[in-house]
């Protein structure tokens, strides 16, 4: 099989909940890196139907891997 080449790196901050939250995901499924999850998250993200957009203003610090009460966000 041949290798893949990924020659652009892409840094993100979490906070705590968070990368547990992508800890777990990872885990559940025995993917072998964090960064195999955090590529299968972006599939399905991407995949995904009935997204919201962002509004106009809207800052970084909206967007969040968990919503208030830990639960994964849905939105």
């Amino acid at each position: 099989m041949p290798e893949l080449e990924r020659g652009e790196r892409l840094q993100i901050m979490l906070n705590a909940e968070e990368l547990a939250a992508v800890e777990d995901f990872r885990f559940q499924r025995r993917m072998p890196s964090r960064a195999s999850a955090v590529r299968e998250l972006l599939r399905r993200g991407l995949a995904a139907e009935g997204f919201v957009e962002a509004t106009v203003g809207a800052k970084s610090q909206d967007f969040g891997v968990i919503d208030q009460n830990g639960n994964a966000d849905s939105a």
